[in-house]
């Protein structure tokens, strides 16, 4: 968990579209999203096919821009940013879980978690000390060599959220985190990513499944590129 000014919103945005050129159609994916996420915030971010959901994680990602609009991460402008700085935003500010774990297949779990501080400079022995620790705190301790067609899709999963914490992120951004886990396994992965908001990470979870949302502290919804519903989930676990 990254260390900030608690009052500031980690993520906020104003007036935010995305338009797509279709031909001589133009399909607004987003049109006009204003939010603020704080910090140690758990937000689902749902909505059907279509809604704009993918395109609004690809924004707060910074794997696409805006079209029109202003989105400040961390206080800073991210329309402002060269290629180069939003991949390194994206490298220090956004821990990524994807539904499809994105984990090389050739690479043991430790060396898919030392993946991210190798673009940081870190020297390789602390690289290793690190991605360990992270292993171990998602309870693969005794994985660590172990490469993913070795890995049941739950142990996988663990190692894509080791992977994503291991830089200490602002964010962390899960993409149908259990789309590809039984039902036992996806409880065991949303009892994880619970323990982990309570031990102060901020999370945003894109999901059109109710179950998954209702984890949630916070449910944003969308119809049509536009926030349709933001609500506070009372019923979600402290």
């Amino acid at each position: 968990m990254r260390a900030g000014d608690a009052a500031a919103p980690v993520i906020r945005l104003r007036d935010i579209y995305r338009t797509y050129e279709m031909g001589d159609q133009v399909l607004n994916a987003l049109a006009g999203v204003s939010l603020d996420i704080m910090r140690n915030e758990y937000v689902a971010i749902v909505g059907a096919s279509g809604s704009g959901k993918s395109t609004m994680m690809n924004i707060i990602g910074c794997l696409d821009r805006a079209t029109q609009g202003d989105y400040l991460l961390n206080g800073t402008d991210v329309g402002d940013m060269s290629e180069a700085q939003l991949a390194r935003a994206r490298n220090r500010e956004i821990g990524f879980i994807f539904q499809s774990f994105n984990l090389l297949s050739r690479a043991s779990a430790l060396k898919n978690v030392m993946q991210p501080l190798v673009y940081r400079g870190i020297p390789r022995a602390e690289r290793k000390r690190l991605a360990a620790e992270a292993l171990g705190h998602v309870g693969l301790g005794d994985r660590l060599e172990s490469r993913p067609n070795q890995m049941s899709g739950g142990q996988r999963q663990r190692v894509a959220i080791a992977r994503a914490l291991i830089g200490q992120p602002a964010i962390l951004l899960a993409d149908e985190p259990t789309g590809n886990l039984d039902s036992k396994t996806s409880q065991e992965i949303m009892a994880l990513i619970d323990q982990l908001h309570q031990q102060g990470q901020t999370i945003i979870m894109v999901t059109h499944e109710p179950d998954i949302a209702a984890h949630c502290k916070r449910v944003i919804r969308l119809t049509d590129g536009k926030v349709e519903s933001d609500e506070r989930n009372p019923a979600a676990a402290a």
